[in-house]
C-alpha cells in the first residue's frame, strides 16, 4: 500500500530531553576543565552527530582551535579528542538517567501513529551503552519505540550518514525509504533523512536548534515564541528539510498530507 509505513524518531530533543540539555551540558563541562570557555551555541551547533565526531567539531572551529593552539602552544590532535571523550563518557553516563522524560505530546502521537499500524524506529548521536540508560528510562516514562540503534551498529558511522536509518528500514521491514518518515530536531538529523531518501521533518518546540529548556520556552510571549519557532523553523528548510512541525502533535495531520503526496507519486527530497 502506498502510505507511510514508518517513523523514525531522534531521542534527545525530539522524544524525550526537551531541549537536549544532558549532553550539551557536559560539554561545556569537559572544555571548561580544559581550560576552554565553549558558548553553548558552539556545544549545540554540530549537535546530532556521534559524540566524539561531535567533540572533534567543537575542536574544529575557529575560535576554539584557536584558544586551544593559545593555550596549550600546538594544534589539538586525536590524543586531545581521545582525552576529551574520556572524560565525557563517563559524566554523561551518571546523568543520562535525569534526561529520559517523553517532551510533551510524544507518548500520544506515538500511540495515535501505532493504531495506523505505523512502525516506530529511532536513531541516536548516543552509543549502546548511553543509549541502555535512556530506553530504560524512557520506557519507565511510557515511551518505547519498536526500535532504535546507534553508531555502534554502523562501524560508528552516525549523522550525517544514512545507515542507522537504513538498519532501521531492514528490521522493521518497511518496504521503501519514500515509505518512512524521520523527525529530529537538529540539522544532522535532517541531512541524515536527506541522505537516507526518507522524509526528512524537523520538530521545533524542545529542539537542540532552539535551544532552550522548558520552562524558559513556557515563560516566553506568545510573540517570542512564535519568532523563534519560525527561526527554528527556517534553519531546517535551510538545509533541505522536507518538512517542520512545530511540536510532535502535529505529525499525524502531517503524515496524511504525505501519504496523499505519496499516492499522487511524489518522492522525499524533490524540489
Amino acid at each position: 500500500m502506498d502510505r507511510v509505513e514508518g517513523v523514525i524518531f531522534d531521542w534527545a530533543g525530539t522524544t524525550v530531553d526537551f531541549g537536549c540539555f544532558a549532553p550539551v551540558n557536559i560539554f561545556l563541562e569537559i572544555f571548561k576543565a580544559a581550560g576552554i570557555e565553549v558558548t553553548m551555541e558552539e556545544a549545540r551547533a554540530p549537535m546530532g552527530i556521534l559524540k566524539r565526531d561531535h567533540i572533534k567539531a567543537i575542536l574544529e572551529m575557529q575560535r576554539i582551535s584557536k584558544l586551544w593552539k593559545e593555550k596549550y602552544s600546538r594544534d589539538f590532535n586525536e590524543v586531545d579528542i581521545d582525552n576529551l571523550y574520556g572524560e565525557f563518557e563517563p559524566l554523561l553516563l551518571s546523568s543520562l538517567k535525569e534526561y529520559t522524560h517523553p517532551i510533551p505530546e510524544v507518548i500520544d502521537t506515538i500511540k495515535s501513529l501505532k493504531d495506523q499500524g505505523i512502525k516506530i524506529g529511532s536513531t541516536t548521536g548516543y552509543t549502546d551503552a548511553m543509549m541502555q540508560i535512556v530506553v530504560e528510562g524512557a520506557k519507565d516514562n511510557g515511551y518505547e519505540p519498536d526500535f532504535w540503534v546507534t553508531p555502534d551498529s554502523t562501524n560508528s558511522f552516525g549523522r550525517p550518514y544514512p545507515y542507522m536509518i537504513f538498519k532501521n528500514i531492514e528490521t522493521l521491514r518497511l518496504s521503501a525509504s519514500w515509505k518512512v518518515v524521520k523527525v529530529g530536531d537538529t540539522v544532522a538529523d535532517i541531512k541524515e533523512g536527506i541522505n537516507a531518501g526518507v522524509w526528512s521533518v524537523g520538530v521545533a518546540v524542545g529542539s537542540s536548534q532552539m535551544g532552550l529548556s522548558y520552562y524558559e520556552y513556557k515563560s516566553l510571549s506568545d510573540n517570542d515564541k512564535n519568532e523563534i519557532i519560525k527561526s527554528t523553523e527556517e534553519s531546517f528548510l535551510e538545509v533541505g528539510a522536507d518538512f517542520t512541525i512545530k511540536t510532535m502533535k502535529e505529525l499525524p495531520l502531517l503524515i496524511q498530507k504525505i501519504n496523499v503526496l505519496i499516492s499522487e507519486g511524489k518522492k522525499p527530497n524533490a524540489k
